[in-house]
């Protein structure tokens, strides 16, 4: 029945139903984790012939004669540069490929900004005397964080079911000290949704204070469908160079969601112009990143269709778990009105929304209960939802069976949260 509908009599009953059974879960003492995510460990069991990989002296090198055992060669194996681009239709010159983590990347082109300025800047962005960051939200609490700690000003943007709302961002880049947006444009982290080819285009043509403005595009997903027929995303090279704002782009995305976690493979794509900036920078960080490792996913994952036949083992696995927890949503919250959830077509998030002013007690009582969340919050710049409700699930890391003891832990606690703020509300003597 839905909860909004109830008497105060119906609802102090239910109050009491529900309590009972929030009560025998927590008295399990489980110790359950849907907070980030992380691959499961059958996932990660697809990419175990990885690592026996016969690497000997002669299968280092490469047909181009390049020695991988050695120095240089940082920008990556051309191979394996020539397979991020068969796999996000980015051209194969203006990708480099570096290290196992995009978010290190990401961290490092803001660095990079603030030391040594961007192409179009007046000067590095660290003698600005304010710097702001456009934060799409929900969205992803890492990308806030890097800004955040470098002390720009994190402005809330809105998403949208197209997108990050344009009519505010286009409104924000009228201020020259708003320097960037993050994005990610695929299967968004947390609420799924893929960017519109309007929104694409908006961010493309849009006309900005800052003649720095930076557009990090974090396409973490790219390949990441959980359908057989997978959402498209207009590209966002294409579309700026059309405009002639291809400087603003960086891009990203790895393997770490493809083969393993800690010891993948990322790449980063820009303008010929933004990589001729970066080039000498890049020379005095590194002579040349692991290109063993990059040889050693180039043996494994070979070319594309064997990568995207890959990916479709991880999709089976994933949508299984994704199937426990919405069969679990569907069936003890759908009839309350009391949450509302995405469908996810890809990635690895569902956003679920509360009533307002009920996720952080809902985040507690799981806490309680044995079961470990994203705090309520995080999906938000600082961490603080204005209206209390967004709460961000991760099925994908624990074993079937104790993901389904989370989520009735989870369901549980919703109901619970909703329940005793109806009751104060009415005030009810309900403890």
């Amino acid at each position: 029945m839905n909860y909004q509908n109830m008497t105060a009599e119906e609802r102090l009953w239910e109050y009491r139903r529900v309590k009972a059974a929030y009560d025998a879960l927590s008295k399990e003492k489980m110790s359950l984790d849907i907070s980030r995510g992380k691959p499961s460990a059958e996932q990660l069991d697809l990419s175990e012939g990885m690592l026996s990989m016969p690497l000997t002296g002669a299968e280092c090198i490469t047909e181009e004669g390049i020695d991988c055992r050695n120095y240089g060669l940082y920008e990556g194996l051309p191979q394996i540069r020539r397979l991020f681009s068969k796999l996000t239709g980015v051209k194969e010159e203006q990708i480099l490929v570096a290290g196992n983590s995009s978010l290190a990347l990401m961290y490092d082109t803001i660095s990079r900004a603030m030391i040594f300025g961007l192409a179009g800047s007046k000067r590095p962005w660290c003698f600005e005397e304010k710097r702001k960051f456009l934060c799409p939200a929900p969205g992803y609490d890492r990308h806030f964080a890097i800004t955040e700690r470098f002390g720009f000003e994190l402005i809330t943007v809105d998403m949208t079911d197209q997108g990050p709302d344009m009519d505010q961002v286009e409104e924000y880049v009228k201020d020259p000290t708003v320097k960037g947006i993050w994005c990610v444009p695929m299967y968004s982290n947390p609420t799924g949704i893929t960017y519109s080819d309007e929104t694409v285009e908006r961010l493309a043509k849009m006309q900005t204070a800052a003649p720095d403005f930076l557009l990090m595009w974090d396409n973490a997903y790219a390949i990441h469908d959980l359908k057989s027929h997978g959402d498209r995303l207009k590209d966002i090279f294409a579309t700026s160079e059309k405009y002639g704002t291809e400087d603003r782009v960086f891009y990203y995305t790895s393997f770490s969601k493809v083969t393993y976690a800690g010891g993948a493979i990322a790449m980063m794509a820009m303008s010929l112009n933004n990589i001729n900036i970066m080039r000498p920078i890049q020379a005095v960080r590194t002579i040349g990143y692991d290109k063993i490792n990059q040889l050693r996913h180039l043996l494994f994952l070979k070319d594309e269709a064997t990568t995207r036949a890959h990916m479709q083992k991880h999709a089976q696995i994933i949508r299984r778990k994704f199937d426990i927890l919405y069969r679990a949503l569907e069936e003890d919250l759908a009839d309350t009105g009391i949450a509302h959830w995405s469908k996810a077509r890809g990635g690895y998030f569902i956003s679920l929304n509360t009533e307002d002013g009920c996720a952080k007690r809902t985040h507690a009582l799981c806490k309680a209960a044995g079961l470990t969340l994203t705090p309520a919050g995080a999906t938000f710049p600082y961490g603080i939802d204005p209206r209390d409700r967004n709460l961000r699930l991760a099925p994908t890391y624990p074993p079937d069976e104790e993901l389904v003891k989370a989520a009735k832990i989870l369901t549980c606690s919703i109901k619970l949260a909703t329940l005793e703020k109806y009751l104060a509300k009415e005030n009810m003597q309900y403890l």
